[in-house]
């Protein structure tokens, strides 16, 4: 498969990166907020266009300025690891802010921490009236970097469409194009093994494969942490169906990043995860659960993938160890409890074929889509009757196109309703219809949208 390229958003705290993320992706992923720092890691969501395909990357701000000191050089090695690897780049700065000692600081990084071919498009953020645009304009061309300077109001959604074209243009002048996904088209799921190094992601590879096929084209295997530098891929056959499973470098802690291979390798591994169907995390069972664990799980839910947990090397635990184990992860994973558990041994290869029958059952609720005329009548049965005030004047819902099952919920005012009661709405959906391993998601328009 070609390689996805990726657009980095670049900046000091606190100008508008997370806003214009999420305006770009015309959806709320990103964390938004007027406390500089909010954003301490990388996130990051497909963009895709009629021209050319892309992954957006929000990025931490750069410079300092945060009220978060213990991170602020971590987040600041992470934006220029981003930097170096970015196809193209988007260097956020405030237009309501005279140039800051940062921002003339994150432009001589630009100029000397990424590849020389790669664009740097300056967004003026925060322009809300033409008086501010324009000045800031005059202003941002003494930075003397940029391919172009676009006035932006991410939050009045002006000036986004610009960017878009631009981004786009600058891709296709790069020769990127559109690619389109053989394995999705020929029904074939795409399963990415994620989790931390050495949980034995390879050797899981390797014992997911037929005995002629181990013989043949065998995943390198160490124990040595980060033996796995790059992702690739291996189609395993299994009664008469195909899985394309990707291997991944491991997601190292941010200490141990930096902006040679372990820093390629992350960024590897957000693009498969970003490119999976299913996201297979592998979990050590003779390690604890940590913040990194939770953190990949995070972004596989962020990013709309289904979702199996796979405890592996439970040949190293005992029974009673093992049930603890399992009861620790449906507690610590509270926020993905629709994703099956399954506690495998690569090594004794216990519990291993399971594992196809749940990628096949998770992929297809993925891409499942449910009759129209029954979720009008599951919507009826679950707000007649019941104190679901905002709700209880919708009259319409219907699923969106794409994967993972989104629900557009249609009611007299989407502001007045409240998360609590699309929770209460995502259980008794999955109560009626299943869903398991995969995210829901729901959106609320007004009468209006409908029309």
């Amino acid at each position: 498969m070609a390689q996805l390229p990726t657009v980095a958003i670049i900046g000091r705290p606190n100008t508008g990166k997370s806003t214009l993320f999420n305006s770009l992706l015309k959806r709320r992923v990103a964390i938004v907020s007027d406390v500089p720092g909010t954003t301490r890691d990388h996130i990051a969501s497909r963009i895709e266009t009629d021209d050319v395909d892309y992954l957006l990357l929000d990025t931490g701000g750069m410079g300092g300025g945060t009220e978060d000191k213990d991170f602020e050089k971590d987040v600041h090695e992470q934006s220029l690891l981003a930097v170096h690897h970015a196809d193209l780049i988007l260097f956020t700065v405030n237009a309501r802010e005279e140039l800051t000692a940062s921002d003339r600081a994150i432009a001589q990084i630009l100029r000397k921490g990424r590849k020389r071919h790669v664009p740097v498009i300056i967004v003026a953020t925060k322009c809300d009236n033409p008086d501010i645009a324009e000045e800031a304009e005059r202003a941002l061309h003494e930075l003397g970097i940029g391919s172009a300077i676009i006035p932006v109001s991410a939050l009045n959604n002006v000036g986004t469409a610009d960017i878009r074209q631009a981004v786009g243009r600058e891709l296709v002048k790069l020769q990127f194009h559109k690619q389109e996904r053989p394995a999705a088209e020929a029904g074939i799921p795409r399963i990415a093994l994620v989790g931390k190094p050495n949980v034995g992601k390879s050797s899981l590879i390797n014992a997911l494969m037929s005995d002629v096929q181990r013989k043949e084209s065998p995943r390198l295997v160490s124990p040595v942490p980060g033996t796995t530098r790059d992702v690739t891929d291996t189609v395993i056959r299994r009664d008469d169906k195909e899985f394309l499973f990707v291997d991944t470098a491991g997601l190292a802690r941010h200490a141990h990043r930096d902006r040679g291979i372990e820093g390629y390798a992350f960024l590897r591994t957000i693009r498969a995860i970003e490119d999976a169907d299913v996201a297979v995390i592998v979990l050590d069972a003779t390690q604890p659960i940590s913040k990194q664990d939770k953190h990949i799980v995070g972004l596989a839910v962020d990013g709309g993938k289904g979702i199996i947990l796979v405890l592996n090397k439970t040949d190293l635990i005992t029974t009673e160890e093992r049930e603890l184990k399992l009861e620790e992860l449906k507690d610590t994973f509270l926020f993905c409890r629709y994703a099956p558990v399954l506690s495998v041994s690569a090594l004794t290869r216990q519990n291993l074929p399971k594992l196809f029958n749940l990628v096949t059952m998770v992929y297809a609720n993925r891409t499942r889509r449910l009759p129209e005329k029954e979720l009008h009548t599951w919507l009826r049965d679950q707000i007649f009757g019941k104190p679901m005030s905002s709700l209880s004047s919708a009259k319409h819902i219907t699923q969106a196109k794409d994967p993972p099952p989104t629900f557009i919920l249609f009611v007299k005012n989407p502001k007045h309703v409240q998360l609590s009661q699309l929770r209460f709405l995502d259980n008794r959906l999955r109560e009626t219809f299943g869903l398991e391993g995969t995210p829901v998601r729901w959106i609320t328009k007004g009468p209006r949208d409908r029309e």
